[in-house]
C-alpha cells in the first residue's frame, strides 16, 4: 500500500512519497460470478472529469455538490442526475466540497479557501498551509482543517477569520481526507491520533480523546492521523487512527468508550449495532458498537485495496481499486452482489442519500444507485 504524506517542517508543508507496505504483496483470488441476493439498480450517471481522492461530494437533501480537479464546481439534482448550476473556478481544487446547501467551500492548490453562493464566488482567503479535508460549512461559519494541524473558523458571509486553534503534532500528516464535523454545539476535528471537541464560536478546546497514541522510533512509525469517514450514532463517534486502532468516544464527556487494534488507512462506518471497517489486507471487519468486540470478519475480498465502507439497511457497500463495487451482508459479510463501476478506484468513499447511494470514481464518473 502506498500512502502520500505531508512533511510539515518550519511552517512549510513539503510533499513526499513513502511506501507503507507491510509484508509481501499477494494477488487476490478471482471471484466467480456472484449470485445476486440483493439487487442494486443504477438510476443515473454523469461524467465530471478526473477527480482526486480528496474531493468528496457534499450531500444535501435534494442535491449533491461536486468538484473536479480542473476547478469545476456544480450542484447535481439527486433525483434526476442533472446539473442545477455550474461554476468553473479555473483553478485546481485539492480539498472539498463543504456545503450547508447555500454556501459551498473548496480549497485550491494555491491554498486558497474559496466560498461560493448562488453560483458566484462570495469570498476567498489565502490559507497558511495546505488542506486535504473538505471545509465544514455550518452555523453561518466556515471551518478548515489544515495539514499543519491547525483548525480555522471564518465568518461565512464576510470571510473574516474568527479564530485559529493551532495544535502541536508529529512532523508527518496524511495527504487524505481527515475529520471535521459538527456534533451538537461542538466542532469535532481529528488531530494526530486524537478527536478533539472545540467551541465553534471561539475555538477553545472542550475535550481531547485519544483514539491512538504515536509510538515508534521514526516519524513514519509514529504517524496515527484520524482518517475519514467516521461513524456517528447520536452523541457517539467511532473513528479510525491510521494503521493503529479503531475506537468509539462519547462526545458529551469527551471520553473513550473502547479501542481495538486495526490496520488500515480507510475510515469506518456503521449503524446502531455495528462498526464496519476495511483492513489493509482487504478483510472486512465488524465490531460490536457497544463493546468493541469483534462480531465477524469477511475474507472474500482479501488482498484487494478497498474503499471505506458505507452501511445501509440493505447491506455494506465497498469498492476496490479496480473499479468493482460490492454489497456485503450485515449479518456475516457474505457477498450479496458485485458490479463494475469503471476501471478506477473511488474518490473519497460511498455516500448515502434518501433511497440510495453515490459512487464517485477518480475518472470523474458519478453514479447514483438504489435498492429496488
Amino acid at each position: 500500500m502506498t500512502s502520500r504524506l505531508i512533511n510539515g517542517l518550519a511552517g512549510l508543508c513539503l510533499l513526499v512519497l513513502a511506501a507503507c507496505a507491510s509484508g509481501p504483496q499477494y494477488k487476490p483470488q478471482d471471484i466467480p460470478n456472484v449470485p445476486v441476493v440483493q439487487d442494486v439498480k443504477q438510476v443515473w450517471s454523469l461524467a465530471l472529469g478526473p477527480t482526486p481522492e480528496t474531493l468528496v461530494p457534499a450531500m444535501r437533501p435534494d442535491q449533491v455538490i461536486v468538484a473536479n480537479a480542473a476547478g469545476d464546481l456544480q450542484g447535481i439534482d439527486l433525483n434526476a442526475g442533472r446539473a442545477l448550476w455550474r461554476l468553473p473556478l479555473g483553478e485546481r481544487i485539492t480539498a472539498g466540497v463543504g456545503s450547508d446547501g447555500q454556501r459551498h467551500a473548496v480549497v485550491t492548490s494555491a491554498n486558497e479557501l474559496v466560498v461560493v453562493q448562488d453560483a458566484k464566488v462570495l469570498w476567498r482567503y489565502r490559507l497558511p498551509a495546505q488542506s486535504f479535508t473538505p471545509p465544514l460549512v455550518a452555523g453561518q461559519r466556515v471551518f478548515v482543517l489544515l495539514a499543519d494541524r491547525a483548525v480555522l473558523g471564518f465568518d461565512g458571509a464576510s470571510g473574516r477569520l474568527l479564530w485559529n486553534q493551532q495544535r502541536p503534532g508529529d512532523p508527518l500528516v496524511l495527504k487524505q481526507v481527515g475529520v471535521l464535523m459538527p456534533v451538537g454545539d461542538t466542532l469535532v476535528a481529528g488531530l494526530s491520533g486524537r478527536l478533539v471537541g472545540l467551541n465553534p464560536t471561539t475555538g477553545v478546546l472542550r475535550w481531547d480523546a485519544p483514539i491512538a497514541t504515536p509510538r515508534g522510533t521514526n516519524d513514519l512509525e509514529r504517524l496515527v492521523d484520524i482518517v475519514g469517514p467516521l461513524s456517528r450514532q447520536g452523541d457517539e463517534l467511532c473513528a479510525r487512527a491510521y494503521q493503529a486502532q479503531v475506537g468509539c468516544i462519547n462526545t458529551v464527556r469527551g471520553q473513550i468508550r473502547w479501542t481495538r487494534a486495526a490496520n488500515s488507512d480507510r475510515g469506518v462506518h456503521g449503524n446502531d449495532q455495528l462498526v464496519i471497517g476495511t483492513e489493509a489486507n482487504g478483510v472486512v471487519v465488524a465490531w460490536q458498537r457497544s463493546s468493541g468486540e469483534r462480531a465477524w470478519q469477511a475474507d472474500r475480498l482479501r488482498y484487494r485495496h478497498l474503499s471505506a465502507p458505507l452501511v445501509t439497511p440493505k447491506g455494506i457497500v465497498v469498492a476496490d481499486s479496480g473499479g468493482w463495487a460490492y454489497l456485503l451482508s450485515l449479518t456475516d459479510g457474505a457477498l450479496l452482489n458485485r458490479w463494475k463501476t469503471d476501471d478506477t478506484e473511488l474518490a473519497g468513499y460511498p455516500q448515502a442519500f434518501a433511497g440510495g447511494f453515490l459512487l464517485l470514481n477518480r475518472s470523474g464518473r458519478l453514479a447514483a444507485y438504489q435498492f429496488p
